[in-house]
């Protein structure tokens, strides 16, 4: 099992790029507001006991996003591997995300973070805001404030798993194609 974490501020390409690796490589995509949404839906215990806290304004606790995850993993024996989206937030998730991981006898195999510069990201998430219809999208001071709350909260954990030797810089910027091919060549690096 090969599991892959993909970082990158909004308007890196994430989206796109997270479908062609999922496709290419045959992983299961774990978006944390999927699962959320997902067990919710399902009205499974830890469903209900997320929706309490969704219901009151607050974030869900680690440790329920953690029992998601790991309901993930257990529902999926077969898989190849996992594509992380929106978890870990912190190096506190990413400590309890490593702790199931090995529990589960896996690991994560590379924490892909795109690196785009900040005007180009500005740039396309305005123009993703002329067609989305995301109000996020359409406000060039909301934009920027996005991107800095990205850095403050995703620092600490590419810093986590940099003492691992786990992190990987690569270019955001080019066609998608160009992207990708720079992530599998990644991949291919560290891929048994």
């Amino acid at each position: 099992m090969f599991n892959i974490i993909l970082f990158g501020p909004p308007g890196s390409g994430k989206g796109t790029q997270s479908e062609k690796l999922i496709f290419k490589y045959e992983l299961k995509h774990l978006s944390t507001g999927d699962l959320l949404r997902s067990e919710i839906a399902s009205q499974t215990e830890l469903g209900l006991e997320a929706k309490k806290f969704m219901n009151k304004g607050e974030l869900v606790p680690d440790e329920v996003v953690i029992g998601m995850i790991s309901s993930a993993l257990e529902n999926n024996p077969h898989s190849k591997g996992f594509l992380f989206d929106g978890f870990p937030r912190t190096e506190a998730q990413a400590a309890a995300l490593d702790q199931l991981l090995k529990f589960k006898q896996t690991e994560i195999g590379v924490v892909l973070a795109l690196q785009v510069c900040e005007e180009e990201l500005i740039k396309r998430l305005l123009n993703r805001g002329l067609t989305s219809g995301r109000p996020d999208d359409n406000n060039g001071e909301v934009v920027k404030a996005r991107i800095i709350e990205y850095h403050k909260k995703t620092s600490a954990v590419a810093d986590y798993y940099r003492r691992f030797d786990k992190v990987v810089e690569v270019p955001g910027e080019g066609t998608v194609d160009e992207i990708f091919e720079s992530l599998c060549a990644e991949i291919a690096k560290r891929k048994p």
